[in-house]
C-alpha cells in the first residue's frame, strides 16, 4: 500500500530540505495587532526553528510608511487590506503568489478561493496575497435608546443623536461614508462632488462626539458617556469588546450598505525568504491558528461563516480611491474645525 503524503506537510518537506543559512532564519512580520500573538508566533518559531520578528501597525497610514521605506525591504511578509495590497502591487513592493504553493488554502470557503471576483487580489493578471480575515464595518447601537435598529447610515447625522455618535478619525473611510449617504460612490468622488460631500462630513463633525483611533478608545467612550452609535470600523471587534463588557449593543448593516475589509497575507519584494513566508501564511491558515483570531477578536475568519450575521450582499469591500492626498488634505482641516477652501462660500 503507497502512502500519499497530505498537502498541508508540503510546504514544511520543502522548506526543510533547503539548505540552512543563518541570515535566513528570521521571518519578519507586519502585522496588526491580534494577527501575530506571542503564542501565535512562539507554535510558529518551535515548529519551524526559526525566529519571527513582528511589528505592529495601528493605521493604513503607518502601515504604508512602513512598506515604502527600504522599498519593502524590511519585511517578508505582511497584512494588509485589498485596496492596500493593489497599492503595493502597483508600486513593485509585493511578490506575486502560488496560491497552490500554500496547501492550507483549500481549506477556506469558496469565495475566499475565487480570487478574480475578490477586488485588488489579482492586478495585472498575477495573485498578490491570500485572503485572512475579514469584517464588514456595521453600525454598533444601543439598544436601549432604540426602539427599533437603525436603518441607514444617515442616522449618523440624525440630530437627536447629537454628541452620542462616535465615528472613526481617518480620511478615506469617512469621505466614502459621506459619498455613500448622499448616494454617491464611495471610492469615486467627481471634483465637483466635493464640496457637498465636505459639507457633509462638517455637519457630521458638528454631531458626533469625537472620532476615536482605536477599539479600545471607542469601548471605553461608549460605556463613559452613554453613546447611542458607533461606526464600527473595526467591525465585530468591536462588538465582541462591547458585549465582554457587558454592554447591551446590537449591530446592523445600513440599507446602503457597509464598507467591508479584507485583510490578506502578502509576500514583500524584499523578502529574504519567500519559502518561509509561505510557510507563515500556510501556518496562519491553519484552523487552530486562524479560529483563535476568530476567538479572540471577534473577527470572522476565511475558513468558516461567522456566528452571527452571516456574508451579506450589502457588503462594499474598499477599493483604492479617486485620490488619498486630497481626502487627506481635506479631513486634517474639517477634523480640526477649519473651514477647507474648497467649500467656503
Amino acid at each position: 500500500m503507497s502512502y500519499r503524503c497530505p498537502l498541508w506537510v508540503m510546504p514544511l518537506i520543502f522548506f526543510l530540505s533547503l539548505p540552512v543559512q543563518a541570515d535566513e532564519q528570521t521571518l519578519r512580520v507586519l502585522a496588526w495587532p491580534g494577527y501575530a500573538d506571542s503564542d501565535v508566533v512562539a507554535g510558529f518559531e518551535k515548529r519551524f526553528n526559526v525566529k519571527v520578528e513582528v511589528t505592529m501597525v495601528g493605521s493604513d497610514e503607518v502601515l504604508r510608511s512602513k512598506m515604502t521605506e527600504n522599498q519593502g525591504g524590511n519585511f517578508d511578509v505582511i497584512a494588509a487590506n485589498t485596496a492596500e495590497v493593489h497599492y503595493y502591487a502597483d508600486q513593485g513592493l509585493l511578490q506575486p503568489l502560488r496560491p497552490e504553493r500554500i496547501a492550507n488554502t483549500s481549506r477556506q470557503l469558496p469565495r475566499f478561493r475565487d480570487y478574480s471576483r475578490i477586488p485588488d487580489v489579482v492586478v495585472d493578471g498575477r495573485i498578490y496575497a491570500i485572503p485572512y480575515v475579514w469584517s464588514d464595518m456595521g453600525l454598533i447601537y444601543d439598544r436601549k435608546q432604540f426602539s427599533q435598529p437603525p436603518e441607514s447610515i444617515t442616522s449618523m447625522w440624525d440630530p437627536k443623536f447629537r454628541g452620542s455618535v462616535l465615528a472613526f478619525n481617518t480620511s478615506n473611510h469617512n469621505f466614502s461614508l459621506a459619498s455613500l449617504s448622499l448616494g454617491g460612490d464611495p471610492f469615486r468622488i467627481e471634483a465637483a462632488d466635493f464640496p457637498r460631500v465636505s459639507e457633509q462630513l462638517i455637519a457630521l463633525r458638528r454631531n458626533v462626539l469625537t472620532f476615536y483611533s482605536l477599539p479600545e478608545e471607542a469601548a471605553e467612550l461608549f460605556r463613559r458617556h452613554n453613546v447611542a452609535l458607533l461606526f464600527a470600523n473595526y467591525g465585530r471587534q468591536q462588538l465582541k469588546q462591547l458585549r465582554d463588557a457587558g454592554i447591551d449593543v446590537g449591530y446592523v448593516i445600513p440599507r446602503e450598505g457597509a464598507l467591508a475589509w479584507l485583510d490578506c497575507w502578502a509576500i514583500s519584494r524584499g523578502a529574504r525568504d519567500p519559502v518561509l513566508a509561505n510557510v507563515w501564511i500556510n501556518y496562519m491558515l491553519e484552523p487552530g491558528v486562524s479560529n483563535l483570531l476568530t476567538e479572540r477578536q471577534g473577527l470572522p475568519n476565511t475558513l468558516q461563516e461567522p456566528n452571527e450575521g452571516g456574508p451579506s450582499n450589502r457588503l462594499i469591500w474598499l477599493r483604492p480611491v479617486e485620490d488619498d492626498k486630497r481626502r487627506t488634505e481635506l479631513w486634517q482641516r474639517i477634523v480640526s474645525g477649519e473651514r477647507p477652501p474648497l467649500v467656503q462660500q
